[in-house]
């Protein structure tokens, strides 16, 4: 066990030993202070945190947090009772802070409870509860989005699986955090009750048991009670604040410092500039004081220059804009244009919403399910499908090209179903004529008002996701053989040699070539025959 994980769980443990051992109270001066420190470091980590995943255990330093200014209180408490003292740190609060004055003292307690139990822990528990909701319900649809960029290539593998291990740590840390804000709620009303009960018990103790007289006990409980509460409640507030900002910041890519400068003054320094239009005038036409209302004016105005000179276009801009738009002109970028997809599917601008994700389009799913199919099916790892939209397309059409080349083509009706009578069709159902493009049947499309009078009828209803779905696969099932190529062969190979390598060093090179055997790969695949035990078919060829 690491030395961090020691230290840890030895403060836990110390932290329920102050419950119920008495401290010291120059031990306790101590205690005091690593809890403002505490404090103070759970909210610049909330304000300087640029991600929820780099704060990940914030709920759990809010419960030990929690947990540790409870144990102080019943520690200081213990010592208001007893000694009537409970050290140099709650007394100079009870003396510096609030000057000896009981009153003044209380109503400043008062004040800080309030500001934290009604205004930024409500706030917080509400904004947790909220995110924390509506995380769960983003997260189908984000993993839906994973796919697609899977499926389209535009990220790998294990960026797909990084991305869904973030989700789901995005949906546990404000799950989380949403049942950590009811912690820092509790100790704020915990932080009253123990007040009135100091009070009140310790001017009992002090009259009945250490013969103080009604004015002594009131003045000497109160001022402790009041600086033991304001040690205790600023902490508490402190970290409330710290739990607003990291559950309010969920859109946020930098920290919160940044996020002010760049949003409140760097974008938009014409707003200084009015800002110190505003305070002069009511400087110059109001009572308030001229003096600081022309000086605060004029740091806004030097501000919004400096800004406004800052986020000009500088010269090397404009140099490094220069350099790429030759380095577009150079014939050696039209090499990136030779390359063909293996598989493409494009369709018209009236075909987008079932590709997408937003729109509640699972097209780009079914072709992930397509690939697999394709592999248990056929052996075959199909490469990646490029969905496509072309303008040039009628709205409804599609095409799928093959290394290029289109091989088929189909329309369909967005807001449509394919209805198709597989021969026990009792009656007739209005729509529009065509034929279905995987396997060349008779169909009609109809309405969503004609859905259940097909079904009934004896027809086969599909919507068109499953059209395009099913016309894909079988014509990747018809291609196949022109989907294997040398390299995709060798990948084959060297995931049988990992476990089988005295078969693949019988055949290779020995026996037959990575070309020869790419060749019988493509035969049976054009016979619709599978290659998925590839051992088998290397222990042939032997």
């Amino acid at each position: 066990m690491k030395l961090g994980n020691v230290l840890v769980a030895l403060a836990v443990i110390a932290i329920v030993l102050i419950i119920i051992i008495p401290i010291n109270t120059n031990i306790l001066d101590f205690l005091l202070i690593v809890n403002i420190s505490f404090s103070l470091l759970i909210l610049l980590l909330s304000m300087y945190s640029e991600d929820a995943l780099k704060v990940t255990v914030f709920p759990s330093l809010l419960l030990l947090a929690t947990l540790f200014r409870l144990s102080l209180n019943i520690s200081t408490t213990r010592e208001i009772l007893t000694n009537a003292d409970a050290g140099k740190v709650i007394e100079t609060f009870g003396e510096f802070v609030i000057q000896n004055n009981a009153v003044v003292g209380f109503i400043i307690f008062l004040i800080i409870i309030i500001i934290n139990f009604l205004v930024i822990t409500k706030g917080s528990e509400r904004v947790s509860e909220v995110a924390a909701r509506f995380t769960l319900d983003a997260m189908p649809g984000k993993q839906m989005a994973i796919d697609a960029d899977l499926n389209a290539g535009l990220i790998t593998e294990e960026e797909a699986k990084q991305r869904r291990k973030d989700v789901q740590k995005y949906a546990d840390f404000y799950g989380a955090m949403d049942g950590a804000s009811k912690f820092v709620k509790g100790d704020a009303i915990a932080g009253i009750l123990i007040i009135i009960i100091e009070i009140g018990a310790g001017f009992l103790i002090g009259v009945i048991g250490k013969g103080m007289t009604l004015g002594e006990a009131l003045q000497r409980y109160t001022l402790l009670t009041v600086g033991d509460g304001l040690v205790t409640q600023i902490p508490a507030l402190l970290i409330s604040t710290g739990t607003g900002l990291v559950v309010t910041r969920a859109a946020s890519e930098s920290n919160l410092g940044q996020d002010i400068i760049n949003q409140l003054f760097k974008n938009n320094p014409m707003l200084l500039y009015i800002i110190a239009g505003v305070i002069i005038l009511l400087g110059i036409t109001t009572p308030l004081p001229t003096f600081v209302s022309l000086v605060l004016g004029a740091i806004f105005i030097a501000a919004a220059t400096r800004i406004r000179r800052a986020t000009g276009v500088e010269p090397e801009e404009i140099i490094e804009d220069t350099s790429e738009a030759e380095e577009l002109r150079k014939p050696e970028n039209v090499l990136g244009l030779l390359k063909v997809d293996d598989i493409e599917l494009e369709v018209g601008y009236g075909l987008i919403p079932l590709a997408d994700v937003d729109q509640g389009g699972d097209l780009l799913d079914r072709i992930v399910m397509i690939r697999r199919q394709i592999a248990m099916e056929l052996g075959l790892v199909v490469p990646i499908v490029r969905l496509r939209d072309n303008i040039q397309l009628n709205p409804n059409e599609y095409i799928i090209k093959i290394k290029g080349v289109k091989v088929s083509e189909g329309e369909v009706y967005f807001d449509h179903y394919l209805a198709m009578d597989p021969g026990m069709g009792d009656g007739e159902i209005e729509g529009i004529d065509t034929v279905e493009p995987a396997f060349g049947l008779p169909a009609k499309w109809i309405t969503e008002k004609e859905r259940e009078k097909a079904e009934i009828f004896g027809y086969t209803v599909v919507d068109p996701p499953s059209v395009i779905a099913t016309h894909l696969t079988e014509v990747i099932k018809e291609r196949a053989y022109e989907l294997i190529g040398r390299q995709e062969v060798k990948t084959l190979i060297e995931n049988v040699r990992e476990e089988y390598p005295a078969v693949v060093e019988e055949v290779m090179p020995k026996v037959l070539s990575l070309g020869e055997i790419q060749k019988v790969l493509s035969n049976l695949l054009r016979e619709q025959i599978s290659i998925r035990d590839m051992v088998t078919i290397l222990e042939t060829l032997a």
